[in-house]
C-alpha cells in the first residue's frame, strides 16, 4: 500500500549519504580573473549583472545576490602617501555559499525547501520554495537572496550556489572550480582539502605570512555555531577584512537571551511607572516613607530600574545608541516624577 502510494505521488527516497564535497580557496593564488563567476553563470544559465563599475576597486557585482553565485572581491591595501611596497597589496578572494554544517538558511526554512544533499551541500528546491523570504537573514554570511520581480527567476524566490549539484551527481567538478587557472579554488573530499589546507597554511607561515590563517575549519572560532564550512578559505588577513564575520551566529540560539532582555527592560519599565505613579499621590500630610533596610522604597525601584534599563539598552545598541535609548526610557518618567515633586505641598 505505502509503495503504492509512493508511486502515485512520484515519491522517492532520499538517495543514499556520499563522501562530503566542498570548496577550498586559497586566497593567496587568487589573481581576480572572473573566470570562476563567467562559468558558474555560464553553467547555471544565469544572466550577466553589474556591468557598471561600483567605484570598489573593479569588482563590477558588489555582492553575491540571487543571480550572483559566485563573486570576487578586491581588497586594496595601500598608502596613499609613502610606505613601502611591503605595506601595499591587493587581496582578492572569490567568495561563495560556505555550505555549513549548522545552515541557519536551512534552519529557518518553514517549507523544507531548503534541503541537505547526500555530499552535505545545502540545496534550494525552487518548486517549494514559497518566498518567504526568511532564509535570507537568517544566514550570517549574507549568501542567500530572493529574486527581484522583474528578474530571471520566479520573483521571490531564494537562490544561491548550489556546488553544482547536477554535475556532483555525474562525477563532475564544479564549473567554478574546473575553469579556476591557478588553482585558487579546489574541489573535493572535504576531509582531504583541509589536510591541504593545514599544509598549505605551514608553507606559507614559514615563508613569513604571519597573519596567513584558516576560516572554516572544525577548530575554528567561526565554527562554534554554523559547525565546520564546507566552503572555506585561506586568508592573509582578519576575516573582517574579507567581509566575513568573525564568529557567525544562528538566529535560533539568539531568542532566548533576546526574550530575557525584553522581558527585563518591560519589567525595568514597569518600575520606573510605578516610582512616578507612586509620587503622584496627594495626602494632607506628607506621609511616612516605607523603608527597607533603612531605605525609601521609591528612590530604591528607581534606582534598580535604572541599572536594569540602561544595561539592557548597552546590550541590545552598545555604544551611543544604547545610551541614548536608555536615557530616553529614563528621562520621560524621571522627568515627570521631578515635575510631580515641586508641585507638591510642602507640610510644617
Amino acid at each position: 500500500m505505502i509503495d503504492r502510494y509512493q508511486r502515485g505521488m512520484n515519491l522517492q527516497s532520499p538517495p543514499p549519504p556520499r563522501t562530503l564535497k566542498g570548496f577550498f580557496t586559497d586566497t593567496s593564488l587568487c589573481i581576480g580573473c572572473k573566470a570562476c563567476e563567467v562559468a558558474c553563470k555560464q553553467w547555471n544559465q544565469l544572466p550577466a549583472d553589474g556591468y557598471a563599475l561600483t567605484g570598489n576597486s573593479y569588482d563590477n557585482t558588489g555582492a553575491l545576490g540571487a543571480t550572483t553565485w559566485r563573486h570576487v572581491q578586491f581588497i586594496e591595501q595601500a598608502k596613499a602617501n609613502g610606505g613601502s611596497r611591503q605595506e601595499q597589496r591587493w587581496l582578492m578572494m572569490s567568495d561563495v555559499c560556505k555550505h555549513c554544517a549548522n545552515a541557519a538558511c536551512l534552519e529557518a526554512c518553514p517549507t523544507g525547501s531548503l534541503v541537505r544533499t547526500e555530499f552535505g551541500t545545502v540545496y534550494v528546491q525552487q518548486d517549494i520554495c514559497n518566498g518567504c523570504g526568511y532564509c535570507v537573514p537568517a544566514c550570517p554570511f549574507g549568501v542567500i537572496d530572493r529574486a527581484p520581480i522583474d528578474g530571471h527567476f520566479e520573483p521571490g524566490t531564494a537562490h544561491k550556489c548550489t556546488l553544482c549539484y547536477d554535475r556532483l551527481k555525474d562525477d563532475m567538478t564544479p564549473a567554478c572550480a574546473k575553469s579556476c587557472p591557478t588553482a585558487s579554488i579546489q574541489f573535493g573530499d572535504v576531509e582531504e582539502l583541509r589536510e591541504r589546507a593545514r599544509r598549505r597554511l605551514g608553507e606559507l607561515q614559514a615563508r613569513g605570512e604571519s597573519k596567513a590563517r584558516l576560516y572554516g575549519m572544525p577548530d575554528g572560532k567561526e565554527a562554534q555555531e554554523v559547525g565546520p564550512l564546507h566552503a572555506f578559505f585561506l586568508l592573509t588577513d582578519r576575516p573582517e577584512v574579507y567581509n566575513l564575520p568573525s564568529a557567525p551566529t544562528l538566529p535560533s540560539r539568539r531568542v532566548a537571551p533576546g526574550l530575557v532582555r525584553g522581558l527585563a527592560t518591560m519589567a525595568g519599565v514597569a518600575l520606573a511607572a510605578a516610582a512616578v505613579f507612586a509620587l503622584r499621590r496627594r495626602q494632607p500630610e506628607r506621609p511616612r516613607p516605607v523603608k527597607v533596610l533603612g531605605y525609601p522604597v521609591v528612590p530604591l525601584l528607581f534606582i534598580l530600574a535604572t541599572f536594569v534599563i540602561l544595561g539592557n539598552a548597552l546590550r541590545e545598541h552598545p555604544g551611543p545608541t544604547g545610551l541614548a535609548f536608555g536615557g530616553i526610557l529614563l528621562g520621560v518618567p524621571a522627568y515627570f516624577a521631578w515635575q510631580r515633586w515641586q508641585r507638591r505641598t510642602p507640610t510644617s
